[in-house]
């Protein structure tokens, strides 16, 4: 697409999932990109990939979303090499849902530093950065669940409204300025985020209905391609996506 091209796009949550399958069709783009994840091995592999099939800038930084330094240290990485940041994917997210009457303390801490907190650092740091280039997107993956409450999801769609709230406000605070605010949210879909749930009940039942869904991560990537190729004085705001053979609230 000529809107991507040469774009410099950082992706959290690279190494897998929707991710990965974003940045392999952003490098088939010729996008200059930024991929940061936890695992250094995985990030080296799909960089390494994609600098040998496509004609596009592939670089990696390890990166743990949940502290507030590794933020820094990724944006200010990629003004080092490319002097400029045009897209900002707030992709990486947990999903170990659970009943609140289980009291899984750690896994909703482990949510709201992934999920929001990681969400809100990436936003910190990227922000005055497109500001002074009057030009930017900021994307972040929600989920169908950040609109509905099933039984155990109380805590993850918590941090799903939560980012609603915090992308809306983006959009309403940067008006004119040239940046975009692009939420993301999916139905069940294919993208290894029921590895995360410890319930084994909860994780067969999320793993049966991502498996009837007929979502996958590439489905998920189309979106976000679609998003960042629009022209520049159009803003796509939200994009939900839910299979047609299942119901998905």
């Amino acid at each position: 697409m000529e809107n991507i091209q040469g774009k410099t796009i950082i992706i959290t949550g690279a190494s897998s999932g929707i991710g990965k399958a974003t940045a392999i069709k952003l490098a088939q783009n010729g996008a200059r990109l930024v991929l940061a994840a936890r695992s250094e091995s995985k990030l080296q592999m799909i960089a390494k990939e994609l600098t040998a099939k496509f004609d596009s800038e592939v670089i990696y930084k390890v990166t743990d979303v949940t502290k507030e330094s590794d933020l820094k240290e990724l944006i200010d990485f990629t003004m080092e090499k490319f002097q400029r940041v045009d897209v900002l994917f707030n992709n990486a997210g947990l999903m170990p849902v659970s009943l609140l009457r289980d009291g899984k303390s750690n896994e909703w801490e482990k949510m709201i530093d992934v999920n929001l907190k990681g969400t809100l650092f990436g936003i910190k740091y990227v922000l005055p950065i497109m500001e002074k280039q009057h030009r930017g997107q900021i994307i972040t993956t929600d989920s169908v669940a950040g609109h509905f409450v099933g039984a155990g999801s109380a805590v993850y769609s918590g941090t799903k409204f939560a980012v609603r709230a915090i992308m809306e406000g983006l959009r309403v605070e940067e008006v004119g300025k040239g940046i975009k605010s692009t939420l993301i949210s999916p139905g069940h879909a294919q993208t290894g985020l029921a590895s995360t749930i410890t319930d084994e009940k909860m994780r067969a039942d999320v793993l049966k209905s991502e498996t009837e869904a007929g979502l996958n991560a590439e489905d998920v990537a189309n979106a976000v391609i679609y998003a960042i190729g629009t022209p520049d004085n159009v803003g796509i705001n939200e994009i939900i996506l839910r299979s047609t053979d299942q119901r998905d609230y």
